[in-house]
């Protein structure tokens, strides 16, 4: 229970800080709208800034689909260490942050790169229709690769990851949280770059995102749900592009 709380807590703040910058970025486009012709070039305050902002989006996003993944790892070390150690369950879940971390370090990269190229303001960068496009048809398509089911099963079989991947020890317990992190970004990271087809920090894109990898990951028959989805990305791109042709 304790650890269930811990993640809640966390969970419940990283959204409540990705609403509050949700909020933030869309006041700063409309000012950027009625005051601005471009977005200014980012500094390096600016990219602190947007990475910050990529890790606590992540974490809201991801943790709730970790949440098995950690209470059977929690379970399952108590047992074999005779007791409890909450520092080992938050070094795994640590482990699993700083792969997303990681991640986020790229998006922000990203990110950058496409502010330099739209001028677009703060977080509400919108794709032009081709590069929408093809991330959607990318998303899409990598839902039927085998890397993404492989990757898939074990962030769905929580108790055959941890039986194979055990590590002992602290730093065992960051290894493995940092491996199923690594299975995680995998699983995902063609997801996560559809959060800039309506704009990074679009509040309704990022909670729809959110679900849709909740319910890949915990529902029954999820591989199959994650295809529907990757179907409807595939469509939903090539029909992006029917007006180009008009």
């Amino acid at each position: 229970m304790l650890v269930a709380a811990g993640l809640a807590v966390i969970a419940g703040l990283a959204w409540a800080y990705t609403v509050r910058m949700a909020s933030e970025a869309a006041d700063m486009a409309s000012m950027a709208d009625m005051a601005m012709p471009a977005a200014m070039a980012w500094g390096a305050v600016d990219l602190l800034a947007v990475l910050v902002m990529w890790v606590v989006m992540m974490t809201a996003m991801m943790v709730p689909s970790a949440v098995p993944m950690v209470l059977v790892y929690a379970a399952l070390q108590r047992q074999r260490a005779s007791g409890v150690d909450h520092l080992s369950t938050a070094l795994f879940v640590a482990g699993y942050l700083a792969l997303w971390a990681a991640f986020s370090v790229l998006a922000t990269l990203g990110q950058g790169a496409l502010n330099s190229w739209t001028g677009a303001p703060g977080g509400m960068i919108e794709v032009e229709r081709p590069l929408g496009a093809a991330i959607l048809v990318l998303a899409g398509l990598y839902q039927f690769t085998r890397l993404k089911r492989v990757c898939l099963a074990h962030c769905r079989g929580p108790l055959e990851f941890i039986f194979k991947q055990w590590r002992p020890g602290r730093a065992g317990a960051f290894a493995m949280g940092a491996r199923h992190g690594a299975y995680c970004v995998g699983c995902c990271w063609p997801l996560m770059l559809l959060l800039f087809l309506a704009g990074v920090m679009n509040l309704l894109w990022i909670a729809a995102l959110s679900t849709f990898v909740l319910g890949e990951k915990l529902l029954p028959g999820g591989e199959w749900y994650g295809r529907i989805g990757g179907t409807v990305a595939v469509v939903s791109g090539i029909l992006l592009l029917v007006p180009m042709f008009r």
